[in-house]
C-alpha cells in the first residue's frame, strides 16, 4: 500500500472503495463528470466557414445544439505546430488571425472565451510521454475557433489548446493522444481539427473531386468504421494516392487525436461528408 492510500485509509476507516476512489479524486481537486463527453474531428476547410451560411457553417451551428455542454473544450488544431509539446495556460486566449488574403469581416471575428488553466495543468499530468509546456502567448488559432464561433456563439465555455510537434512520427502522436482519454472522463470535449485530404496546391475551382481525393477520403473513413487505427497510422502505405492527399501531414495529424481516444465499440457518425474545392476533404465525425 502506498503512502497517499494508507493516509486516506487512516482518514476513512472502513469506508468502502466507491468512496475512497471519490475522496482521492478529490484530494487531487478533480470531480468526475456526469457522463463521458464525445469526441469530434472537424474538417474545418477554409476559415471562411466562420462566417458564410453554406452547407459546414451550418451543421456546426446544429451540432453545438446536440452536444452534450461540456466544461471545458480542448483543441488539437492543425494550425499550431511546434517543436516541441505545448499547452495554452492562460485565462483569457487571444482570437488569432493566422491567414491572409481575406476581405476584413473576417479579420474583425473575435472568439473570446475563457482558457482553461486547470485543464491544461490536468493535461501535463496526464501526458508522459513527453515534457508538455504551459504556453501563454499562442490563443486560439482558426482551426478552432472558425468552427467554435457558429457552434457555441456565447463564447462561454472554456478553450484551451494542444500543440503538434511537426517532426516527431505519426506512432508517436496517436500513443501521445491516448494518455488524454481521462480527460473525456473529467468533461472536457477533445476536439481534433484539420482535414483528412488536404492539397491546397491542386485546388479545383470547379468543384469536382479528384478520384484520388475520394479514394483516400473512403479508405480513412473504412479504417475508421473498422477501428483500424494503425492502417490510418500508416496512412502512407497507400503509396500515390496518400501523397496527393496528404503532401504535407500538419492537417492530417490531428486525425489521430481523434480516433485515438475511440474506444471499443463505441458509436461513431460522419457528417460533412463532401470533398471541397476537389481536393479538401471536410469529412468529420463524432465519437461518443
Amino acid at each position: 500500500m502506498n503512502r497517499r492510500t494508507f493516509v486516506v485509509n487512516s482518514i476513512l476507516g472502513t469506508s468502502s472503495m466507491a468512496t475512497l476512489t471519490s475522496f482521492m479524486n478529490e484530494m487531487d481537486g478533480i470531480k468526475p463528470s456526469e457522463e463521458k463527453m464525445p469526441v469530434l474531428f472537424i474538417g474545418h476547410g477554409s476559415p471562411m466557414n466562420a462566417i458564410e451560411h453554406n452547407e459546414y457553417h451550418n451543421s456546426w451551428i446544429e451540432l453545438g445544439t446536440k452536444l452534450p455542454r461540456p466544461k471545458a473544450i480542448l483543441t488539437i488544431s492543425a494550425h499550431w505546430l511546434t517543436r516541441d509539446t505545448r499547452v495554452t495556460a492562460m485565462e483569457r486566449p487571444n482570437t488569432i488571425h493566422d491567414f491572409g488574403g481575406f476581405p476584413k469581416e473576417l479579420f474583425a471575428q473575435q472568439y473570446p472565451a475563457p482558457g482553461s488553466p486547470d485543464f491544461a495543468e490536468l493535461t501535463k499530468k496526464l501526458i508522459t510521454k513527453t515534457t508538455v509546456h504551459s504556453d501563454y502567448e499562442w490563443g486560439l488559432d482558426h482551426g478552432t475557433w472558425s468552427f467554435l464561433l457558429p457552434m457555441y456563439p456565447d463564447a462561454d465555455i472554456p478553450v484551451y489548446q494542444l500543440s503538434l510537434d511537426y517532426y516527431k512520427p505519426m506512432q508517436y502522436h496517436y500513443e501521445l493522444a491516448k494518455e488524454l482519454l481521462e480527460l473525456r472522463k473529467k468533461g472536457v470535449m477533445v476536439i481534433g481539427s484539420g482535414n483528412i485530404v488536404h492539397n491546397l496546391g491542386m485546388l479545383n475551382f470547379s468543384g469536382q473531386a479528384y478520384d484520388w481525393a475520394t479514394e483516400f477520403d473512403q479508405r480513412m473513413k473504412e479504417f475508421i468504421v473498422d477501428q483500424n487505427h494503425q492502417g490510418i497510422v500508416q496512412y502512407d502505405k497507400l503509396g500515390s494516392i496518400a501523397k496527393l492527399a496528404v503532401p504535407t501531414h500538419d492537417h492530417f495529424l490531428p486525425l489521430l487525436y481523434s480516433i485515438a481516444l475511440q474506444e471499443k465499440n463505441e458509436q461513431i457518425s460522419f457528417f460533412n461528408e463532401k470533398t471541397d474545392m476537389g481536393s479538401v476533404s471536410m469529412r468529420s465525425f463524432r465519437i461518443g
